[in-house]
């Protein structure tokens, strides 16, 4: 049989429309994943009936509305704009899906089965690992390739937080807006996680949270940390950049209840002022594709919330987005799958 190769890039998705149906319909497929709201079903769905879906959807859209383009989400415009771009530098047929709505992880599979694409590279689209995004998008690509396209081949690509092309990716971007300010702070804001969540991808059962120092060590219990992950990226990055450790810290922001990773972002927004951090440079690295919770929260919220608390200036620093330097890790971690044969990532 004559291979035939193709690569599914898969972001997280966002509502198809600007309008409350279609971000109910959203928040409710997404807040029903048990690899996000890892809690029994019933309780689950009885919080999300009663206690989510009758007020937060009103919330959400008038977020989505601050950032809303002509074009539509920002995500999905720069998840299709990678592609284009994939596309015309390497000749490959590339395909992209949404964990959540459309385009569909089903309607991807679908198009590669007709087209005769029987070994495919899957790309989640986060730099580290976590069961609200690596994993479960490898859950559910597997689950519906066994329905639509049963024979193909499936390679995962890992989590690439410590590929040095991410590293110089993400240096190189907020290099764009060091050389111009002087930043007091540099804040690197990493979406939050449940501890519990973290400490699921521990293998060791005993290593996550054991000391102050766990994440920085690079070994079987930390080896699948989403914490670890963020913890070590940063720590590449400053060193890259030149930076003292006092130079910057780290925060994870969107948190949705108790027990979630420490500090918070918008606590610390409040604070860093009173601690002399009066001009601050804030980035994202969670996330390839500029998003909701990076123009939303970060850039219109929290810098209202920094300025607030008396601070003079917050730069935020884009996303990687569909820069050369995305293209080009993109195509590396690719490349180095076809070469190494990297099967899948490990569920949890």
């Amino acid at each position: 049989m004559k291979i035939k190769e193709a690569v599914l890039l898969v972001n997280l998705g966002s509502p198809k429309e600007l309008n409350k149906k279609s971000v109910r319909k959203y928040l409710n497929v997404f807040l029903s994943d048990d690899y996000v709201v890892d809690i029994p079903k019933v309780l689950q769905q009885l919080l999300l009936k009663l206690f989510i879906l009758p007020f937060r959807p009103k919330q959400t859209l008038h977020a989505y509305e601050q950032i809303w383009t002509d074009e539509g989400s920002p995500l999905i415009i720069s998840t299709f704009k990678i592609k284009e771009k994939l596309i015309k530098k390497t000749g490959w047929h590339v395909e992209i899906a949404m964990r959540y709505e459309s385009p569909s992880i089903e309607n991807a599979l679908r198009n590669l089965k007709a087209n005769g694409f029987n070994k495919i590279y899957v790309v989640p689209l986060y730099p580290h690992n976590a069961m609200a995004t690596t994993i479960t998008t490898q859950v559910e690509v597997e689950k519906l390739a066994n329905e639509i396209i049963p024979k193909a081949e499936l390679f995962f690509i890992k989590p690439f937080y410590n590929n040095d092309k991410y590293i110089k990716a993400v240096s190189n971007k907020v290099r764009e807006y060091i050389t111009t300010e002087k930043f007091d702070k540099l804040v690197f804001s990493y979406h939050g996680i449940p501890k519990r969540q973290a400490k699921k991808t521990d293998e060791t059962g005993s290593h996550c949270f054991s000391n102050k120092e766990c994440c920085e060590v690079d070994e079987l219990g930390s080896a699948d940390c989403y914490k670890a992950h963020t913890v070590q990226a940063s720590i590449k990055i400053a060193k890259e950049l030149g930076l003292k450790s006092t130079d910057w810290e780290i925060a994870y922001q969107s948190r949705i209840g108790p027990g979630w990773l420490t500090p918070f972002t918008d606590k610390r927004l409040e604070v860093l002022p009173d601690e002399g951090a009066k001009s601050i440079g804030v980035l994202c690295p969670s996330f390839i594709s500029d998003c909701l919770e990076t123009l939303e929260e970060i850039d219109i919220r929290g810098r209202k919330t920094f300025i607030d608390a008396g601070g003079e200036k917050m730069t935020y620093i884009p996303c990687l987005n569909e820069s050369n330097d995305t293209i080009d890790l993109l195509v590396s971690i690719v490349e180095d799958a076809k070469k190494f044969r990297i099967k899948a990532l490990k569920t949890a």
